[in-house]
């Protein structure tokens, strides 16, 4: 075990241990720091990965969690590229917002959703490590935002006496979902502040023995690989060796495209210089085919 793998991955802690309401103040430091909110959490609701069951070829692993006012936050970590991921994460969100619906339910009660994404593959172009994206309506003449509430109510004449007193007006954002996107690969820094010792924690497995990060200095004692049982560590183990498979098949795979493509695009340089009617020494230099590769093409 080496130095950098004392302690456990990230996405280990997620499938496992940051489940157990003894290590929620891992996962509450975690949330705060890359949101700037303080949280606390109260409960893990069901989600995708809740089960033990949960195969390692899949390589998504993620956690619900609530807070004291009853916010959902769904943290995923994302080990290889997906197609359409973007839109799996609206649907996540979507259906964490339905879920909380029920019969009689007022809409005002409807809790928001924050998706916090950890991906250790290239999603898009962008130079930053860590993005944020939220919904506001903005007022396209006198760029004002509209915040709505209890006088909305009032307009529609469905005044509850009861709950008016409380439902203060809120900004859109307060209410549509919000993202949190970390681009792991793309942190290149030293890491200084809590959001640079967060992410040198997701990339390199490192924690500061002195640090006083929020979430991290719970991990320092609470994540150690040492601490788990020989079961524990032989699951982990196991773990680790799936990911590595799996970052070595991805590999391999865009290795073997990158070569394709490259034969592709000889094939076709050769082709056009048959057609030009060049000499096959020429098409040989420039195209870095055989002759009897050319040949072949002219046989065709």
């Amino acid at each position: 075990m080496q130095a950098t793998e004392k302690y456990v991955r990230f996405d280990w802690a997620i499938k496992k241990m940051l489940r157990d309401k003894a290590n929620f103040d891992v996962l509450e430091g975690f949330i705060s720091v890359f949101t700037d909110e303080q949280v606390k959490i109260e409960s893990i609701l069901e989600s995708e990965s809740n089960q033990d069951s949960i195969d390692d070829k899949f390589s998504k692993v993620d956690i619900k969690a609530k807070n004291k006012q009853g916010e959902i936050y769904i943290i995923e970590v994302q080990l290889s590229r997906e197609i359409h991921y973007l839109e799996r994460i609206l649907y996540g969100t979507a259906k964490a917002i339905t879920e909380q619906l029920h019969l009689g339910m007022d809409y005002y009660d409807i809790k928001k959703v924050i998706a916090i994404s950890v991906i250790y593959f290239d999603l898009g172009k962008g130079s930053d490590y860590l993005y944020h994206g939220q919904t506001q309506l903005v007022g396209v003449h006198k760029h004002d935002i509209l915040k709505v509430g209890r006088k909305e109510k009032e307009g529609l004449n469905i005044v509850e006496p009861e709950k008016s007193s409380y439902r203060r007006q809120r900004s859109v954002s307060e209410i549509f979902p919000e993202y949190y996107l970390i681009r792991v690969n793309e942190f290149n820094d030293y890491a200084q502040t809590p959001i640079e010792e967060w992410m040198n924690y997701l990339k390199s497995g490192i924690i500061k023995e002195d640090t006083q990060t929020p979430g991290l200095n719970e991990a320092r004692h609470k994540l150690q690989y040492m601490m788990m049982s020989d079961k524990e560590k032989s699951s982990y183990e196991h773990h680790l060796d799936a990911v590595r498979i799996q970052n070595d098949v991805l590999a391999t795979s865009r290795e073997d495209g990158m070569a394709q493509g490259f034969h592709n695009h000889s094939i076709e340089v050769a082709k056009l210089m048959l057609k030009n009617g060049e000499s096959m020494e020429k098409i040989k230099l420039y195209s870095g085919l055989s002759q009897e590769e050319i040949e072949n093409l002219m046989e065709k």
